[in-house]
């Protein structure tokens, strides 16, 4: 029994010697005889003729380079393999597999770094791609010639850094300040030769920029509000347009420049146009006239002597105008709300001079009797039948505003009565609506509250 297991020992020890001498000669046998390996030792000198001697014997067809890792892999038919590989037959699938060799080797495939290769967008090579690839490596890369016309060609596609800087300081000596934009665009506008259009092209350009309140008195010490006002006299109804709009912007929360358009004449021109414009024409010579008034007693005094109030009324009357009622309405609930907000500030909070001089000039302001004298109680309620909830609102407010004033009128007015009543009913439906989507205080609340608000008032003696 021992002497058959030790006869089976020297038998399989036998077998595997006779294998690895066959994989080793199959190995060595591929070395020298593979038609697609490269086999080259790097430390050999004639490493270059070697390569040039195979690479001449190979076919013309491509050869796709095997990428080599640290595992055996099948090597196919065709593959091209990178020198210091090693290659090994498979005896039980007879297939060949190849490993990579140094570490180096394994790093330059995997990163793909394939610098002063020719083809480098292709994962593979033709035996000439490769020849000249090897040609150009023994002779170098240095010619003096090409590196030339390669640094004219750069020179060509690209400029020095020093060009390109004196092309940035010409940009910023270029660029225009909001004076010197705004002094090109009245030069524009004033210039006989321009045209119509490019006149109106300068306003609205302009208008863009004196929002700012510098820039505004900037256009007054340049002139340029006389020109305004002076254009609002124009012939042509576009210019007076978008000269008026300008005006609105420029005088818009800036007092001096207000004052400056009262005093060259603004506000008389401004209501002219609202009298003898068509209304469809009128919208921004509104804007002026409520950005003029805005916050400025002095004018609001001098809107009523120029019977500003009666201008508005016939323009609410005219047919045609019903997108400017509610900002006609506007105007005038602005200036009753300034008035009572001004009174109700005491002199603990605002402890000057400057608040008894605005005092005073609001109280020579009588706009209320002038509204009722004119009609207006029984002219702001027709914006009630407006389907507008913001048209609504404003009416309902303005009407509460008068209502110290217009009382009595209201009382005996029963279209005023029946829309209220209609309203209210609307509204508080609508306000079921708005807390069913978890709305407590929405918009249709606060104009419930305006409409009850106004039917109290008006139940009082």
């Amino acid at each position: 029994m021992m002497t058959k297991r030790i006869t089976q020992q020297k038998w399989r020890l036998g077998l595997s010697i006779i294998f690895w001498l066959v994989s080793l000669h199959l190995i060595c046998a591929h070395n020298e005889k593979s038609p697609t390996a490269l086999s080259i030792k790097e430390d050999s000198d004639d490493h270059s003729k070697g390569e040039e001697t195979l690479l001449e014997d190979e076919d013309t067809e491509d050869l796709e380079v095997f990428r080599p890792t640290d595992k055996w892999q099948t090597l196919k038919p065709g593959h091209a393999v990178p020198a210091g590989s090693h290659v090994r037959l498979n005896l039980q699938t007879g297939q060949r597999e190849v490993k990579m060799g140094e570490e180096e080797d394994l790093k330059y495939w995997r990163d793909g770094n394939r610098q002063g290769m020719m083809n480098m967008q292709s994962p593979s090579f033709t035996a000439d791609e490769l020849k000249e690839a090897l040609k150009k490596f023994k002779e170098g890369m240095d010619d003096p010639v090409d590196t030339k016309q390669d640094e004219d060609a750069v020179r060509a596609k690209y400029r020095p850094i020093e060009e390109l800087k004196k092309d940035m300081e010409a940009l910023d000596m270029l660029v225009e300040t909001d004076v010197q934009v705004m002094r090109r665009l009245l030069n524009q506008f004033n210039n006989t030769n321009s045209t119509t259009e490019e006149k109106v092209t300068a306003l609205l350009d302009l208008e863009y920029l004196v929002h700012q309140v510098d820039n505004a008195q900037n256009l007054v010490s340049m002139g340029g509000m006389q020109l305004l006002i002076n254009a609002l006299n124009n012939t042509d109804i576009r210019l007076q347009e978008s000269a008026a709009f300008v005006l609105g912007s420029a005088v818009s929360g800036n007092p001096s420049v207000q004052v400056v358009a009262i005093e060259g004449g603004a506000l008389q021109k401004l209501l002219t146009l609202l009298a003898t414009q068509r209304p469809i024409t009128v919208k921004k010579v509104l804007f002026a006239v409520a950005s003029l008034l805005r916050h400025f007693p002095f004018a609001q005094s001098h809107f009523l002597k120029l019977g500003g109030v009666q201008v508005l009324s016939e323009l609410f009357q005219t047919p045609g105008t019903e997108s400017l009622r509610v900002r006609i309405i506007t105007v005038l609930y602005d200036m009753i709300i300034e008035k009572e907000l001004i009174s109700q500030v005491g002199m603990d909070v605002i402890p000057d001079s400057s608040h008894q001089e605005r005092l005073r000039q609001y109280a020579e302001i009588s706009l209320l009797p002038i509204l009722v004298e004119q009609g207006w109680c029984s002219l702001v309620p027709e914006l009630l039948a407006s389907p507008e909830h913001d048209y609504r609102e404003k009416a309902l407010r303005t009407l509460l505003a008068m209502m110290a004033q217009c009382q009595t009128q209201y009382k005996q007015n029963p279209a005023l009565t029946a829309s209220l009543s209609e309203l209210q009913q609307q509204y508080q439906e609508l306000v079921l609506t708005e807390q069913d989507v978890g709305e407590q205080d929405g918009y249709f609340g606060e104009i419930l509250a305006l409409v009850d608000s106004m039917v109290v008032k008006m139940q009082q003696v």
